[in-house]
């Protein structure tokens, strides 16, 4: 399926990632599909992403989560070349290794809200874009604020 830059910057904006103090400034990843993580009855969040074949992409490129939390990613790669998906989670990242036409999955950790990047570092494949973000919107806990004068927002 292919996306206009005009769908694109409309679906940036559905999302709330293409304002200041928003989710994340969107614009950051130039290209790729925004996607939603749904929450299952366990508490649980979900999300799939792919690489397909000869795009060197994620789709979606862009995981929303409402909330910070257990995140179950699936990761598929149609791509006939292996790459390496480099995760973030608490404390160490996560590396898990598609071999072509392989399929892997990972449970992250991701507390509060913020941009937590990942990838694919197998040669130049972030340089050449195979990057995403997993985006978590919300409030940061008080104990994670510094003790300052509430700021002005737009």
């Amino acid at each position: 399926m292919t996306t206009t830059s005009n769908d694109r910057s409309v679906q940036l904006a559905e999302a709330g990632l293409a304002a200041q103090n928003r989710l994340a400034l969107g614009r950051q990843l130039g290209t790729g599909n925004i996607g939603h993580a749904e929450e299952g009855s366990d508490g649980r969040m979900r999300a799939t992403v792919r690489i397909p074949e000869d795009e060197l992409v994620w789709d979606p490129a862009i995981i929303i989560l409402p909330h910070g939390g257990e995140l179950e990613l699936t990761l598929i790669n149609d791509d006939k070349n292996t790459h390496c998906a480099v995760l973030p989670t608490i404390g160490d990242n996560l590396i898990i290794w598609l071999v072509n036409h392989s399929k892997g999955t990972a449970t992250l950790n991701l507390p509060g809200p913020g941009t937590y990047w990942f990838g694919s570092t197998t040669g130049n494949d972030e340089g050449r874009g195979l990057t995403g973000a997993i985006v978590i919107g919300g409030e940061v806990p008080p104990e994670a604020k510094l003790d300052r004068p509430a700021q002005p927002r737009p």
